[in-house]
């Protein structure tokens, strides 16, 4: 059970080509979101399925998660990029690989604060250039230098994490499985995926919506025997998502139209005063 070189290098590129900023706009989005690097992971080790269902696990715990000044407190794109491989190798459940990815992504928060720390040198030629007009040496220090940056740090740190880290967590878990410390991790697994939900419900703040994720939770547990899929699932949630905003919208014109009819007939009764 091992990673190849290849596998751990093109991972760890593309890790570093999102925390550097290297993608241009979809950076951001890439870097909040395991699912795409969860594909990556899966193209890579030859299995896609497997890969995607541990993803969508991990993506539980960041559903609710958001970024004040773009800092994570953990990184899903880092975490992801190591349980996944950790979880493909050692045929873990997905719950289970949560578990792992939480840790890992802890720590690929101090690395990207490392970043920004280093960020700040480059600013000093950013000051530098900036008092000379020197258009070309802006570009260098604003874009050129950070991704440079930001490539050498992460690439070695995510190589040596899937070269070395990921085969010896996976055969460590791989000899446990079904043993207590397996079933610790999935019960641990199951908690974080919860808090995410919660997380993402409390982000919500309408409190009167709350009922339609209760309607969309229960349906799901009693359509279970049916296996519906997702698509589904979407498309039914979009009609009701429909249906509820044509009748908000119905009522409010209805409220309009009575307030005009009610301002019309005090207008002509004060005429008639």
């Amino acid at each position: 059970m091992h990673v190849t070189v290849l596998q751990a290098t093109i991972i760890a590129i593309w890790v570093a080509l999102i925390m550097s900023r290297g993608l241009g706009g979809a950076t951001l989005t890439l870097r909040f979101s395991p699912m795409m690097t969860g594909l990556i992971v899966g193209v890579v080790f030859n299995d896609i399925p497997h890969a995607m269902i541990t993803t969508a696990a991990i993506q539980l715990i960041y559903m609710g998660v958001f970024s004040p000044g773009g800092q994570m407190p953990s990184e899903p794109a880092i975490a992801t990029a190591v349980a996944v491989p950790v979880a493909v190798l050692g045929k873990m459940d997905p719950t289970a690989a949560v578990a792992v990815a939480v840790p890992v992504g802890l720590l690929g928060s101090y690395l990207y604060q490392l970043r920004f720390f280093l960020n700040t040198m480059i600013m000093k030629l950013t000051e530098k250039y900036a008092a000379e007009g020197n258009s070309h040496g802006l570009t260098l220090s604003i874009i050129v230098l950070p991704f440079i940056a930001g490539i050498v740090l992460f690439f070695p740190f995510m190589f040596a994490a899937l070269y070395f880290g990921a085969p010896f967590i996976a055969d460590i878990i791989k000899s446990n499985a079904g043993g207590l410390a397996f079933h610790i991790l999935n019960v641990i697994g199951g908690g974080l995926a919860a808090v995410g939900i919660a997380l993402t419900i409390y982000v919500i703040g309408k409190k009167s919506y709350i009922i339609f994720f209760l309607l969309a939770y229960f349906t799901a547990v009693v359509a279970k025997p049916l296996n519906i899929t997702m698509v589904t699932y979407a498309i039914l949630g979009a009609i009701i998502a429909f249906i509820f905003v044509l009748a908000k919208n119905e009522a409010a014109n209805a409220v309009a139209k009575n307030t005009n009819t009610n301002s019309n007939n005090s207008g002509q009764a004060d005429d008639d005063y």
